[in-house]
C-alpha cells in the first residue's frame, strides 16, 4: 500500500498542530485549574509504575523472548547505581560494562 506525499505531509502537519496544542494547552489549563491532591499523589505513582513496567519489559524481554542473562545483570547494576544516585554517565557505562564483561566471559 502506498501513500501519496501530500497525503502524508497533511498526516505529518496535523500530528505537528496537534502536538503543539497538547504542549500550549498544558501551561495555560495548569495557571486556571488545580488538581485535588490525592489525583496529583495518584498521577505521580502512576508515572512512577508506568515508568517501572517499562524498564521491566525492556530489561526482562527481548522480541517476546526472556532477555540474556547479560542484559539482566548489566540493567541491575545500572539501577543499582541510579538507586544510589550515581552520575548518569557512571550508570550508564556500568551497566553497559557489566554487560559486555559478562558476554566476554562467555554469559550469553
Amino acid at each position: 500500500m502506498t501513500t501519496s506525499v501530500p497525503v502524508l505531509l497533511a498526516g505529518i502537519a496535523v500530528l505537528a498542530v496537534g502536538t503543539y496544542a497538547f504542549r500550549f494547552a498544558g501551561p495555560v489549563l495548569a495557571a486556571r485549574w488545580t488538581l485535588p491532591d490525592r489525583l496529583q499523589q495518584l498521577t505521580t505513582a502512576g508515572t512512577v509504575v508506568l515508568l517501572a513496567a517499562l524498564v521491566a519489559t525492556a530489561t526482562f524481554t527481548d522480541g517476546g523472548d526472556i532477555a540474556t542473562p547479560a542484559r539482566i545483570l548489566g540493567v541491575t547494576v545500572g539501577g543499582v547505581l541510579a538507586w544510589r544516585k550515581a552520575p548518569f554517565v557512571v550508570v550508564v557505562l556500568a551497566a553497559a560494562g557489566t554487560a559486555a564483561l559478562s558476554r566476554l566471559v562467555g554469559m550469553p
